[in-house]
């Protein structure tokens, strides 16, 4: 397994002072996020892509994942707003590919009282149905994450999901903070099994009413339950941190990673 950070813990730091502190920090791999604006954005060109490469190069990290910040439409409606996130996703994929990141992670969209549940989950599967042929033949993953959204609440329901897309590189980004408040995360990996492509770093303690997401092993998840799931699916990629310097030092993290890691 591989140490990593999201940007998005430290989305103020350029892309070049990110790669800089990550790797002083002792992390390995980098996870990005794709913005409105930015130095990674939709228009990126070609140059701008390679750019960001050669700065990761020189500070010793390799990229391994991008968020799909920039997907503003809705896989879960239909029309215009689904079509404009398939459209988004989509090049987030082939921007993906050039910078030579194996996943790209994505949340679905949202709901609202007149999209009903039903009409919403299936309007999920037509559009990763359409996505699945791009992500295979730029070799890159989409990994859908389990949010706060109201969508997808049990991991039976999430691996029926994409087993319909059915796709090998349409699959699950595990985070054991996201379903800590509800379940055991750890039943998920079991669940989900080859599902898993991608695992977030983050922990949670409390309850659904009064809860909060501390620094790693501060918290309720159980990390050694965690491990036993994913070593016996043969998961063995990034462990890449969410938990942001203010809830804890860049390096004192990267060291709860390892001592998790070792579990």
């Amino acid at each position: 397994m591989q140490i990593g950070i999201s940007h998005l813990v430290v989305p103020d730091l350029s892309m070049s002072e990110f790669f800089a502190q990550s790797a002083a920090a002792g992390y390995e791999v980098v996870e990005l996020c794709m913005k409105d604006s930015g130095e990674l954005t939709l228009a990126s060109d070609d140059d701008s892509l390679a750019r960001i490469v050669d700065q990761a190069d020189d500070a010793g990290v390799k990229l391994v994942s991008m968020v799909h910040l920039q997907c503003t439409g809705n896989m879960l409606d239909s029309g215009e707003a689904q079509q404009k996130s398939i459209d988004e996703t989509a090049i987030g994929l082939a921007a993906a590919a050039k910078m030579g990141i194996g996943c790209t992670l994505h949340t679905l969209g949202a709901q609202r009282p007149d999209l009903f549940y039903d009409d919403a989950y299936q309007n999920a599967i037509d559009s990763l149905k359409k996505l699945a042929p791009i992500a295979e033949q730029l070799g890159v993953t989409l990994a859908i994450e389990l949010v706060w959204n109201g969508f997808l609440f049990s991991p039976i329901e999430m691996r029926n999901m994409l087993d319909q897309v059915g796709s090998d590189r349409v699959g699950f980004y595990f985070d054991p903070g996201n379903m800590a408040v509800f379940q055991y995360p750890h039943h998920w990996v079991r669940i989900l099994g080859q599902h898993v492509k991608m695992v977030h770093m983050k922990d949670w303690k409390g309850n659904a009413l009064n809860g909060s997401w501390p620094a790693l092993l501060a918290g309720d998840v159980d990390y050694a339950a965690v491990n036993v799931e994913l070593r016996a699916i043969g998961y063995d990629g990034p462990m890449i941190s969410e938990v942001p310097p203010s809830d804890a030092p860049l390096a004192e993290t990267a060291e709860s990673i390892r001592r998790i890691i070792a579990m």
